[in-house]
Protein backbone atom coordinates (compact mmCIF):
# COMPACT_ATOMS: atom_id res chain seq x y z
CA UNK A 1 0.00 0.00 0.00
CA UNK A 2 0.90 3.63 -1.02
CA UNK A 3 0.60 5.60 1.98
CA UNK A 4 1.88 9.41 2.72
CA UNK A 5 4.64 9.56 5.52
CA UNK A 6 2.26 10.95 7.81
CA UNK A 7 -0.29 7.95 7.20
CA UNK A 8 2.48 5.57 7.41
CA UNK A 9 3.47 7.01 10.58
CA UNK A 10 0.02 6.32 12.20
CA UNK A 11 0.08 2.93 11.07
CA UNK A 12 2.77 2.17 12.50
CA UNK A 13 1.94 3.98 15.88
CA UNK A 14 -1.41 1.45 15.92
CA UNK A 15 1.09 -1.41 15.00
CA UNK A 16 3.17 -0.88 18.05
CA UNK A 17 -0.26 -0.59 19.94
CA UNK A 18 -0.23 3.23 20.83
CA UNK A 19 -3.53 4.08 21.89
CA UNK A 20 -2.84 7.67 22.56
CA UNK A 21 -0.66 10.78 21.72
CA UNK A 22 -0.45 13.83 23.87
CA UNK A 23 0.54 16.85 21.87
CA UNK A 24 0.75 20.28 20.50
CA UNK A 25 0.01 20.86 16.91
CA UNK A 26 2.21 23.62 14.91
CA UNK A 27 3.46 23.88 10.88
CA UNK A 28 5.66 21.33 10.68
CA UNK A 29 3.08 18.47 11.65
CA UNK A 30 0.37 19.55 10.32
CA UNK A 31 0.48 17.12 7.67
CA UNK A 32 0.51 14.54 11.20
CA UNK A 33 -1.96 16.25 12.59
CA UNK A 34 -4.49 15.59 9.10
CA UNK A 35 -4.01 11.96 9.39
CA UNK A 36 -4.76 11.76 13.57
CA UNK A 37 -8.17 13.77 12.47
CA UNK A 38 -8.55 11.00 9.82
CA UNK A 39 -7.73 8.19 12.42
CA UNK A 40 -9.61 9.91 15.99
CA UNK A 41 -10.97 6.47 16.15
CA UNK A 42 -7.72 4.59 15.80
CA UNK A 43 -5.54 7.18 17.83
CA UNK A 44 -6.91 9.59 20.58
CA UNK A 45 -5.13 12.95 20.77
CA UNK A 46 -4.29 14.72 23.82
CA UNK A 47 -4.26 18.23 23.47
CA UNK A 48 -2.00 20.00 26.16
CA UNK A 49 -1.80 23.56 27.32
CA UNK A 50 2.55 23.41 26.70
CA UNK A 51 4.34 21.07 25.02
CA UNK A 52 6.66 19.76 27.93
CA UNK A 53 3.79 18.70 29.53
CA UNK A 54 2.93 16.28 26.89
CA UNK A 55 6.40 14.59 27.36
CA UNK A 56 5.46 15.07 31.19
CA UNK A 57 2.21 13.57 30.23
CA UNK A 58 3.94 10.70 27.99
CA UNK A 59 6.06 9.47 31.20
CA UNK A 60 3.60 9.35 33.43
CA UNK A 61 1.22 7.31 31.32
CA UNK A 62 4.39 4.97 30.87
CA UNK A 63 5.07 4.65 34.34
CA UNK A 64 1.67 4.02 35.89
CA UNK A 65 0.48 1.44 32.61
CA UNK A 66 4.22 -0.60 31.97
CA UNK A 67 3.83 0.75 28.34
CA UNK A 68 5.77 2.86 26.07
CA UNK A 69 4.25 6.84 26.06
CA UNK A 70 4.07 8.84 23.00
CA UNK A 71 4.53 12.41 23.10
CA UNK A 72 4.37 15.18 20.10
CA UNK A 73 5.48 18.33 18.75
CA UNK A 74 5.94 20.65 15.92
CA UNK A 75 9.75 22.02 15.15
CA UNK A 76 11.96 24.54 16.87
CA UNK A 77 10.34 25.46 20.39
CA UNK A 78 7.84 22.71 20.02
CA UNK A 79 10.53 20.62 19.84
CA UNK A 80 13.23 22.29 22.50
CA UNK A 81 10.01 22.76 25.19
CA UNK A 82 9.68 18.86 25.16
CA UNK A 83 13.75 18.95 26.00
CA UNK A 84 12.73 18.68 29.68
CA UNK A 85 10.06 16.11 30.11
CA UNK A 86 12.48 14.23 27.62
CA UNK A 87 15.33 14.78 29.92
CA UNK A 88 12.87 13.81 32.99
CA UNK A 89 12.17 10.05 31.73
CA UNK A 90 15.96 9.49 30.62
CA UNK A 91 16.79 10.33 34.30
CA UNK A 92 14.07 7.73 35.56
CA UNK A 93 14.88 4.96 32.72
CA UNK A 94 11.23 5.55 31.28
CA UNK A 95 10.13 4.21 28.07
CA UNK A 96 8.93 6.98 25.88
CA UNK A 97 8.72 7.96 22.21
CA UNK A 98 9.11 11.75 21.38
CA UNK A 99 7.76 13.16 17.64
CA UNK A 100 9.17 15.76 16.26
CA UNK A 101 8.19 17.52 13.07
CA UNK A 102 11.05 19.89 11.18
CA UNK A 103 11.57 22.14 7.95
CA UNK A 104 11.51 20.17 4.71
CA UNK A 105 14.85 18.34 4.16
CA UNK A 106 16.10 20.95 1.60
CA UNK A 107 15.69 23.52 4.37
CA UNK A 108 17.75 21.93 7.07
CA UNK A 109 20.80 23.56 8.38
CA UNK A 110 20.01 26.83 6.42
CA UNK A 111 18.16 28.72 10.00
CA UNK A 112 15.48 28.19 8.52
CA UNK A 113 12.31 29.56 10.46
CA UNK A 114 11.45 27.34 13.64
CA UNK A 115 14.55 25.21 12.56
CA UNK A 116 16.68 23.75 15.59
CA UNK A 117 18.91 20.59 15.19
CA UNK A 118 16.80 18.53 18.16
CA UNK A 119 18.47 15.68 17.08
CA UNK A 120 22.07 17.33 18.17
CA UNK A 121 19.92 19.15 21.12
CA UNK A 122 18.41 16.15 22.99
CA UNK A 123 21.71 13.93 22.33
CA UNK A 124 23.01 13.49 25.92
CA UNK A 125 19.40 12.49 27.35
CA UNK A 126 18.18 9.87 24.96
CA UNK A 127 19.04 6.39 24.56
CA UNK A 128 18.80 7.10 20.72
CA UNK A 129 17.17 9.36 18.00
CA UNK A 130 16.56 9.44 14.22
CA UNK A 131 16.07 12.35 11.72
CA UNK A 132 14.10 10.69 9.07
CA UNK A 133 15.11 12.10 5.22
CA UNK A 134 12.74 9.53 3.42
CA UNK A 135 9.50 8.45 4.03
CA UNK A 136 10.67 4.97 2.76
CA UNK A 137 12.37 4.69 5.89
CA UNK A 138 9.54 6.06 8.46
CA UNK A 139 7.99 2.41 9.41
CA UNK A 140 11.54 0.98 10.14
CA UNK A 141 12.67 4.06 12.27
CA UNK A 142 9.05 3.73 14.14
CA UNK A 143 9.66 -0.17 14.68
CA UNK A 144 13.15 0.22 16.08
CA UNK A 145 12.47 3.05 18.00
CA UNK A 146 10.27 1.27 20.13
CA UNK A 147 11.96 -1.98 20.60
CA UNK A 148 15.03 0.31 21.56
CA UNK A 149 12.62 2.46 24.13
CA UNK A 150 11.46 -0.68 26.14
CA UNK A 151 13.79 -2.85 25.99
CA UNK A 152 17.17 -3.12 28.44
CA UNK A 153 17.26 -0.32 30.50
CA UNK A 154 14.38 1.71 29.46
CA UNK A 155 14.11 5.11 28.16
CA UNK A 156 13.42 7.95 26.03
CA UNK A 157 14.00 7.97 22.22
CA UNK A 158 13.10 10.81 19.47
CA UNK A 159 12.09 10.68 15.93
CA UNK A 160 12.47 13.78 14.15
CA UNK A 161 10.54 14.15 10.80
CA UNK A 162 11.03 16.60 8.57
CA UNK A 163 7.61 18.07 6.70
CA UNK A 164 8.28 17.34 3.48
CA UNK A 165 8.63 13.51 4.71
CA UNK A 166 5.47 13.61 5.73
CA UNK A 167 3.97 14.24 2.67
CA UNK A 168 6.04 12.31 0.47
CA UNK A 169 4.88 8.96 -0.95
CA UNK A 170 6.03 5.73 0.01
CA UNK A 171 5.36 1.78 0.31
CA UNK A 172 4.03 0.23 3.47
CA UNK A 173 3.75 -3.09 4.80
CA UNK A 174 2.39 -4.30 7.86
CA UNK A 175 5.05 -5.43 10.24
CA UNK A 176 4.16 -9.31 10.05
CA UNK A 177 4.20 -9.66 6.10
CA UNK A 178 7.46 -10.96 4.19
CA UNK A 179 8.51 -8.46 3.16
CA UNK A 180 9.36 -7.17 6.81
CA UNK A 181 11.52 -10.02 7.60
CA UNK A 182 14.44 -8.23 7.50
CA UNK A 183 13.53 -5.91 9.95
CA UNK A 184 11.94 -8.43 11.91
CA UNK A 185 15.86 -10.27 11.98
CA UNK A 186 17.06 -7.08 13.34
CA UNK A 187 14.46 -6.27 15.70
CA UNK A 188 15.10 -9.57 17.21
CA UNK A 189 18.94 -8.57 17.35
CA UNK A 190 18.41 -5.15 18.32
CA UNK A 191 16.18 -6.83 21.71
CA UNK A 192 18.95 -9.72 22.38
CA UNK A 193 21.52 -7.25 22.49
CA UNK A 194 19.41 -4.99 24.87
CA UNK A 195 18.55 -7.38 27.06
CA UNK A 196 21.55 -8.04 28.38
CA UNK A 197 21.52 -11.88 29.40
CA UNK A 198 25.48 -11.69 30.24
CA UNK A 199 25.66 -14.43 33.50
CA UNK A 200 25.48 -17.78 33.46
CA UNK A 201 25.73 -20.36 36.60
CA UNK A 202 28.94 -19.63 37.97
CA UNK A 203 27.89 -16.22 38.53
CA UNK A 204 24.79 -17.50 40.14
CA UNK A 205 26.71 -19.62 42.39
CA UNK A 206 29.13 -17.11 43.57
CA UNK A 207 26.47 -14.67 44.33
CA UNK A 208 24.78 -17.25 46.31
CA UNK A 209 27.59 -18.01 48.48
CA UNK A 210 28.02 -14.63 49.18
CA UNK A 211 24.69 -14.50 50.60
CA UNK A 212 24.39 -17.58 52.85
CA UNK A 213 27.69 -16.37 53.94
CA UNK A 214 25.86 -13.20 55.26
CA UNK A 215 25.19 -12.51 58.53
CA UNK A 216 23.66 -9.52 58.38
CA UNK A 217 22.61 -9.04 54.63
CA UNK A 218 20.57 -5.85 53.28
CA UNK A 219 18.83 -5.46 50.40
CA UNK A 220 18.77 -2.01 48.54
CA UNK A 221 16.45 -2.13 45.64
CA UNK A 222 15.54 0.49 42.92
CA UNK A 223 13.26 1.52 40.42
CA UNK A 224 14.81 -0.87 38.46
CA UNK A 225 12.92 -3.67 39.87
CA UNK A 226 9.47 -1.94 38.88
CA UNK A 227 10.62 -1.69 35.67
CA UNK A 228 11.22 -5.02 35.04
CA UNK A 229 8.52 -6.11 36.63
CA UNK A 230 9.99 -8.63 39.36
CA UNK A 231 8.52 -7.08 42.09
CA UNK A 232 7.06 -10.42 43.20
CA UNK A 233 10.58 -11.89 42.73
CA UNK A 234 12.28 -9.31 45.23
CA UNK A 235 9.26 -10.04 47.81
CA UNK A 236 10.20 -14.01 47.17
CA UNK A 237 13.84 -13.24 47.43
CA UNK A 238 13.79 -11.31 50.37
CA UNK A 239 11.40 -13.51 52.25
CA UNK A 240 13.94 -16.46 51.05
CA UNK A 241 16.86 -14.97 53.14
CA UNK A 242 14.84 -13.20 55.40
CA UNK A 243 16.71 -10.00 54.36
CA UNK A 244 15.21 -6.09 55.23
CA UNK A 245 15.05 -4.20 52.18
CA UNK A 246 15.38 -0.49 51.63
CA UNK A 247 13.51 1.37 48.54
CA UNK A 248 14.68 4.33 46.59
CA UNK A 249 11.91 6.96 45.81
CA UNK A 250 11.70 5.16 42.55
CA UNK A 251 11.01 1.62 43.78
CA UNK A 252 8.21 2.83 46.68
CA UNK A 253 6.02 0.23 45.86
CA UNK A 254 7.33 -2.62 44.75
CA UNK A 255 7.63 -4.44 48.06
CA UNK A 256 4.38 -2.69 50.36
CA UNK A 257 5.29 -0.72 53.05
CA UNK A 258 3.65 -2.54 55.75
CA UNK A 259 5.60 -5.73 55.01
CA UNK A 260 8.02 -6.80 58.01
CA UNK A 261 10.48 -6.77 56.03
CA UNK A 262 10.87 -3.27 54.79
CA UNK A 263 12.38 -0.64 56.34
CA UNK A 264 11.24 2.37 53.73
CA UNK A 265 12.93 4.83 51.74
CA UNK A 266 16.58 5.00 51.93
CA UNK A 267 18.84 8.03 51.33
CA UNK A 268 18.84 12.41 52.53
CA UNK A 269 15.15 11.72 53.73
CA UNK A 270 15.27 8.55 54.67
CA UNK A 271 14.24 6.32 57.15
CA UNK A 272 16.04 5.78 60.56
CA UNK A 273 16.14 1.99 60.13
CA UNK A 274 16.97 2.27 56.57
CA UNK A 275 20.31 4.04 57.30
CA UNK A 276 21.02 2.76 60.03
CA UNK A 277 20.93 -1.20 58.68
CA UNK A 278 22.61 0.00 55.20
CA UNK A 279 25.90 0.90 57.73
CA UNK A 280 25.73 -2.51 59.54
CA UNK A 281 25.10 -4.58 56.93
CA UNK A 282 27.55 -7.00 56.32
CA UNK A 283 26.34 -7.85 52.38
CA UNK A 284 24.71 -5.25 50.61
CA UNK A 285 22.10 -6.31 47.88
CA UNK A 286 21.67 -4.18 45.35
CA UNK A 287 19.52 -4.12 42.67
CA UNK A 288 17.76 -2.57 39.85
CA UNK A 289 19.39 0.65 41.86
CA UNK A 290 22.16 2.79 40.71
CA UNK A 291 23.88 4.67 44.06
CA UNK A 292 22.72 7.85 43.42
CA UNK A 293 24.03 10.84 45.52
CA UNK A 294 20.88 11.35 47.47
CA UNK A 295 20.76 7.68 48.45
CA UNK A 296 24.84 7.29 49.10
CA UNK A 297 25.60 10.94 50.52
CA UNK A 298 29.40 10.26 51.32
CA UNK A 299 30.19 7.45 48.93
CA UNK A 300 33.41 6.87 50.39
CA UNK A 301 31.63 6.53 54.35
CA UNK A 302 28.61 4.25 52.95
CA UNK A 303 28.05 0.79 53.74
CA UNK A 304 31.01 0.72 55.48
CA UNK A 305 30.97 -2.83 57.02
CA UNK A 306 29.50 -4.58 53.67
CA UNK A 307 30.22 -6.37 50.73
CA UNK A 308 28.12 -4.97 48.22
CA UNK A 309 26.50 -7.55 45.33
CA UNK A 310 24.99 -5.63 42.67
CA UNK A 311 22.43 -7.03 40.59
CA UNK A 312 21.58 -4.22 37.39
CA UNK A 313 20.30 -4.79 33.11
CA UNK A 314 23.07 -1.85 32.76
CA UNK A 315 26.71 -2.49 32.92
CA UNK A 316 27.55 0.89 32.58
CA UNK A 317 25.93 1.58 36.13
CA UNK A 318 28.40 -1.45 37.74
CA UNK A 319 31.20 -0.07 39.29
CA UNK A 320 30.33 3.93 38.45
CA UNK A 321 29.61 5.13 42.07
CA UNK A 322 30.27 2.55 44.15
CA UNK A 323 32.97 -0.42 43.99
CA UNK A 324 31.42 -3.37 43.83
CA UNK A 325 33.07 -6.91 45.24
CA UNK A 326 30.67 -8.94 42.78
CA UNK A 327 28.30 -8.29 40.46
CA UNK A 328 25.45 -9.78 37.66
CA UNK A 329 24.29 -8.12 34.73
CA UNK A 330 21.10 -8.52 33.36
CA UNK A 331 17.29 -8.40 33.77
CA UNK A 332 16.94 -8.06 37.38
CA UNK A 333 13.55 -10.39 36.91
CA UNK A 334 15.30 -12.97 35.48
CA UNK A 335 18.52 -12.59 37.68
CA UNK A 336 15.57 -13.31 41.00
CA UNK A 337 14.23 -16.41 39.98
CA UNK A 338 17.20 -18.50 38.72
CA UNK A 339 19.07 -17.25 41.96
CA UNK A 340 15.94 -18.56 43.91
CA UNK A 341 16.48 -21.60 42.41
CA UNK A 342 20.62 -21.70 43.33
CA UNK A 343 20.00 -20.81 46.73
CA UNK A 344 17.97 -23.99 47.31
CA UNK A 345 21.38 -25.47 47.89
CA UNK A 346 22.21 -23.13 50.82
CA UNK A 347 21.19 -22.44 54.44
CA UNK A 348 20.78 -19.23 55.72
CA UNK A 349 22.29 -18.99 59.67
CA UNK A 350 18.72 -18.20 61.28
CA UNK A 351 19.97 -16.70 64.72
CA UNK A 352 22.37 -14.70 63.18
CA UNK A 353 19.79 -12.86 61.13
CA UNK A 354 17.25 -13.14 63.63
CA UNK A 355 19.31 -10.96 65.97
CA UNK A 356 19.36 -8.56 62.90
CA UNK A 357 16.08 -8.62 62.53
CA UNK A 358 16.20 -7.14 66.51
CA UNK A 359 18.01 -4.73 66.16
CA UNK A 360 15.97 -3.29 62.56
CA UNK A 361 12.95 -3.61 64.75
CA UNK A 362 14.61 -1.51 67.46
CA UNK A 363 15.54 0.84 65.27
CA UNK A 364 12.05 1.19 63.10
CA UNK A 365 11.03 3.04 66.38
CA UNK A 366 13.16 6.32 66.05
CA UNK A 367 10.83 8.31 64.37
CA UNK A 368 11.48 12.15 64.35
CA UNK A 369 9.49 13.71 66.88
CA UNK A 370 6.01 15.05 65.00
CA UNK A 371 5.87 18.65 64.84
CA UNK A 372 1.90 18.89 63.56
CA UNK A 373 0.66 19.50 66.65
CA UNK A 374 2.10 23.10 67.17
CA UNK A 375 0.59 24.03 63.55
CA UNK A 376 -3.13 23.51 63.04
CA UNK A 377 -2.32 21.90 59.42
CA UNK A 378 0.27 19.06 59.22
CA UNK A 379 1.34 17.42 55.73
CA UNK A 380 1.63 14.14 57.46
CA UNK A 381 -1.95 14.58 57.88
CA UNK A 382 -2.90 15.53 54.51
CA UNK A 383 -1.61 12.77 53.34
CA UNK A 384 -1.70 10.08 55.72
CA UNK A 385 -5.86 10.95 55.59
CA UNK A 386 -5.69 11.42 51.49
CA UNK A 387 -4.18 7.71 51.42
CA UNK A 388 -7.03 6.13 53.54
CA UNK A 389 -9.41 7.54 51.53
CA UNK A 390 -8.96 6.71 48.08
CA UNK A 391 -7.56 2.85 48.65
CA UNK A 392 -4.50 0.96 47.51
CA UNK A 393 -5.47 1.27 44.23
CA UNK A 394 -4.75 4.91 43.94
CA UNK A 395 -2.36 6.40 42.00
CA UNK A 396 -0.13 9.22 43.76
CA UNK A 397 1.68 11.93 41.66
CA UNK A 398 3.74 14.11 43.20
CA UNK A 399 6.19 17.68 41.98
CA UNK A 400 8.99 18.20 43.10
CA UNK A 401 10.27 20.04 47.03
CA UNK A 402 9.10 19.17 50.02
CA UNK A 403 5.49 17.85 49.42
CA UNK A 404 7.33 15.46 47.33
CA UNK A 405 9.63 13.84 50.28
CA UNK A 406 6.58 14.40 52.24
CA UNK A 407 4.51 11.90 50.00
CA UNK A 408 7.38 9.67 49.90
CA UNK A 409 7.65 9.24 53.97
CA UNK A 410 3.98 9.14 54.66
CA UNK A 411 1.36 7.77 52.09
CA UNK A 412 0.56 3.95 52.12
CA UNK A 413 2.72 2.60 49.27
CA UNK A 414 1.90 -0.64 48.60
CA UNK A 415 1.79 -1.29 44.99
CA UNK A 416 4.27 -0.68 42.33
CA UNK A 417 3.09 2.24 39.58
CA UNK A 418 1.42 3.57 41.97
CA UNK A 419 3.84 6.02 42.82
CA UNK A 420 4.86 8.57 40.00
CA UNK A 421 7.35 11.17 41.14
CA UNK A 422 10.56 13.34 39.05
CA UNK A 423 13.77 10.87 40.90
CA UNK A 424 16.58 11.91 39.12
CA UNK A 425 16.55 15.14 37.05
CA UNK A 426 13.53 16.51 40.21
CA UNK A 427 11.59 18.82 37.83
CA UNK A 428 9.27 21.16 39.33
CA UNK A 429 6.11 21.07 37.37
CA UNK A 430 6.40 17.56 36.66
CA UNK A 431 2.98 16.93 38.29
CA UNK A 432 0.11 18.01 35.70
CA UNK A 433 1.62 16.64 32.90
CA UNK A 434 2.36 12.97 34.74
CA UNK A 435 -1.26 13.25 36.59
CA UNK A 436 -2.87 13.41 33.09
CA UNK A 437 -0.97 10.84 31.75
CA UNK A 438 -1.60 8.26 34.72
CA UNK A 439 -5.76 9.25 34.30
CA UNK A 440 -5.37 8.42 30.52
CA UNK A 441 -3.71 5.46 30.73
CA UNK A 442 -5.70 3.84 33.90
CA UNK A 443 -9.08 5.70 34.40
CA UNK A 444 -10.76 3.01 36.44
CA UNK A 445 -7.97 4.20 39.07
CA UNK A 446 -8.44 7.17 41.59
CA UNK A 447 -5.45 9.69 40.63
CA UNK A 448 -4.40 12.28 43.59
CA UNK A 449 -1.54 14.85 42.89
CA UNK A 450 0.63 16.21 45.54
CA UNK A 451 1.96 19.38 44.79
CA UNK A 452 3.46 22.76 46.47
CA UNK A 453 2.50 26.11 45.42
CA UNK A 454 6.22 26.66 44.00
CA UNK A 455 5.93 23.91 41.67
CA UNK A 456 2.42 24.10 40.96
CA UNK A 457 2.88 27.56 39.57
CA UNK A 458 4.42 26.31 36.91
CA UNK A 459 2.23 24.10 35.07
CA UNK A 460 -1.54 25.18 36.25
CA UNK A 461 -2.29 25.95 33.00
CA UNK A 462 -2.74 22.12 32.57
CA UNK A 463 -6.15 22.59 34.18
CA UNK A 464 -7.80 23.07 31.31
CA UNK A 465 -6.93 19.96 29.87
CA UNK A 466 -8.12 18.24 32.42
CA UNK A 467 -11.61 20.19 32.30
CA UNK A 468 -11.79 20.02 28.59
CA UNK A 469 -11.60 16.34 28.83
CA UNK A 470 -13.33 15.66 31.87
CA UNK A 471 -10.58 13.82 33.30
CA UNK A 472 -11.19 13.94 37.51
CA UNK A 473 -7.72 13.82 39.78
CA UNK A 474 -7.60 15.93 43.06
CA UNK A 475 -4.65 18.04 43.29
CA UNK A 476 -3.78 18.83 47.00
CA UNK A 477 -1.49 21.72 47.49
CA UNK A 478 0.95 21.92 50.28
CA UNK A 479 0.62 25.98 50.30
CA UNK A 480 3.33 27.11 52.82
CA UNK A 481 3.60 30.16 50.60
CA UNK A 482 7.43 29.33 49.92
CA UNK A 483 9.48 27.35 47.99
CA UNK A 484 9.90 24.91 50.95
CA UNK A 485 13.11 22.73 50.57
CA UNK A 486 15.08 25.64 49.75
CA UNK A 487 14.31 27.55 52.96
CA UNK A 488 14.92 24.57 54.45
CA UNK A 489 18.38 24.52 53.64
CA UNK A 490 18.33 28.03 53.88
CA UNK A 491 17.27 27.94 57.25
CA UNK A 492 19.65 25.20 58.24
CA UNK A 493 23.07 26.29 56.75
CA UNK A 494 22.72 29.83 55.15
CA UNK A 495 21.87 31.45 58.35
CA UNK A 496 18.50 32.03 57.57
CA UNK A 497 18.59 34.30 54.52
CA UNK A 498 15.65 33.55 53.00
CA UNK A 499 16.78 34.96 49.02
CA UNK A 500 14.04 34.55 46.93
CA UNK A 501 12.18 32.20 48.53
CA UNK A 502 9.43 33.52 49.50
CA UNK A 503 6.19 33.63 47.54
CA UNK A 504 4.26 35.94 48.73
CA UNK A 505 2.31 36.86 45.69
CA UNK A 506 -0.41 35.43 43.57
CA UNK A 507 -2.66 33.44 42.25
CA UNK A 508 -5.67 32.56 44.86
CA UNK A 509 -5.24 29.23 43.89
CA UNK A 510 -9.03 28.52 44.68
CA UNK A 511 -9.96 31.68 42.06
CA UNK A 512 -7.46 30.05 39.62
CA UNK A 513 -9.33 26.65 39.30
CA UNK A 514 -12.82 28.82 39.47
CA UNK A 515 -11.30 30.40 36.04
CA UNK A 516 -11.08 26.80 34.71
CA UNK A 517 -14.33 25.75 35.76
CA UNK A 518 -13.24 23.50 38.32
CA UNK A 519 -14.38 23.40 41.66
CA UNK A 520 -11.79 24.16 44.66
CA UNK A 521 -11.67 24.38 48.30
CA UNK A 522 -9.32 26.02 51.07
CA UNK A 523 -8.02 23.86 53.97
CA UNK A 524 -6.70 25.91 57.15
CA UNK A 525 -7.21 23.06 59.89
CA UNK A 526 -7.57 19.28 60.02
CA UNK A 527 -11.56 19.65 60.20
CA UNK A 528 -11.73 21.76 56.77
CA UNK A 529 -9.45 19.79 55.40
CA UNK A 530 -11.54 17.12 55.88
CA UNK A 531 -14.23 18.50 54.43
CA UNK A 532 -12.61 19.38 50.99
CA UNK A 533 -11.57 15.87 50.54
CA UNK A 534 -15.10 14.74 50.99
CA UNK A 535 -16.64 16.91 48.59
CA UNK A 536 -13.61 16.61 46.03
CA UNK A 537 -14.13 12.90 46.33
CA UNK A 538 -17.92 13.88 45.51
CA UNK A 539 -16.65 16.04 42.54
CA UNK A 540 -14.45 12.88 41.21
CA UNK A 541 -17.40 10.56 41.14
CA UNK A 542 -19.52 12.95 39.01
CA UNK A 543 -16.44 13.70 36.65
CA UNK A 544 -14.57 17.04 37.54
CA UNK A 545 -10.78 17.22 38.58
CA UNK A 546 -11.28 18.90 41.86
CA UNK A 547 -8.41 21.14 44.12
CA UNK A 548 -7.58 21.66 47.43
CA UNK A 549 -5.60 24.45 48.61
CA UNK A 550 -3.92 22.91 52.01
CA UNK A 551 -2.41 26.12 53.66
CA UNK A 552 0.52 24.67 56.00
CA UNK A 553 3.37 26.11 58.25
CA UNK A 554 6.18 27.86 56.48
CA UNK A 555 8.83 26.56 58.61
CA UNK A 556 7.86 23.35 58.48
CA UNK A 557 10.68 20.66 57.60
CA UNK A 558 11.22 17.55 56.06
CA UNK A 559 13.09 15.03 58.49
CA UNK A 560 14.90 13.07 58.89
CA UNK A 561 17.72 15.04 56.82
CA UNK A 562 20.91 13.77 56.20
CA UNK A 563 23.22 17.12 55.88
CA UNK A 564 25.43 17.27 52.50
CA UNK A 565 28.58 15.76 53.10
CA UNK A 566 27.67 13.62 56.10
CA UNK A 567 27.46 9.55 55.97
CA UNK A 568 23.82 8.37 55.71
CA UNK A 569 23.46 7.31 59.19
CA UNK A 570 24.50 10.99 60.37
CA UNK A 571 20.56 12.43 59.92
CA UNK A 572 18.71 15.36 61.50
CA UNK A 573 15.94 13.88 63.41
Amino acid sequence: MEYSGARILIESLVEQGVDTVFGYPGGAVLFIYDELYKHSDRIRHILVSHEQHAAHAADGYARSSGKTGVCMATSGPGATNLVTGIATAYMDSVPLVAITGNVATGLLGKDSFQEVDIAGITMPVVKHNWLVKDAAELAETVREAFIVARSGRPGPVLIDIPKDVTSNKAWWEPSDTDGTAALNARSRRLSARNSRKMFGEAELETAARMIAASKHPFIYAGGGVIAADACAELKAFAERINAPVALTLMALGALSHDHPLCTGMIGMHGTVASNKAVQKADLLITMGARFSDRVTSRADRGARNAQILQFDIDPAEINKNIKTDFEISGDIKLILQKILKTLSKYDVEVDAVNSWHDEIAHWKTKIPKAHHRKTKLHPRFIIEETGKRLGHGAIAVTDVGQHQMWAAQFYPHKRPRAFLSSGGLGTMGYGLGAALGAKVAMPDCPVVLFTGDGSFRMNCGELATFAVYKLPIIVVILNNGTLGMVRQWQHLFYEERYSETTLSRPPDFVKLADAYGLPAYRATDENTFISALNATLADNAAGKTALIDALIDIDEMVLPMVPGGKPVDEQLL
